[in-house]
């Protein structure tokens, strides 16, 4: 399944760090983030919850970006 999130980010290079951090977490296939259209796709493993898998990126995102948001709930 893939679903598609907005995002607020400050910057380019945070964007793609937090890209990076998604693809590690449990639950996701794939992620990519697009600073100009501030959004994030992520494609989730088969079986899994979108919005458990996205609490965990959130987690790892605001490790990145403090005052990062993502869309989700």
């Amino acid at each position: 399944m893939k679903k598609t999130y907005k995002i607020e980010v400050d910057c380019a290079n945070c964007a793609s760090k937090m890209e990076t951090a998604a693809k590690k977490i449990e639950g996701v296939k794939d992620a990519n983030v697009n600073f100009m259209t501030l959004k994030m796709k992520v494609e989730f493993d088969e079986g899994t919850h979108p919005e458990t898998v996205m609490d965990n990126v959130f987690k790892a995102c605001r490790k990145i970006e403090p005052d990062c948001e993502i869309y989700y709930k």
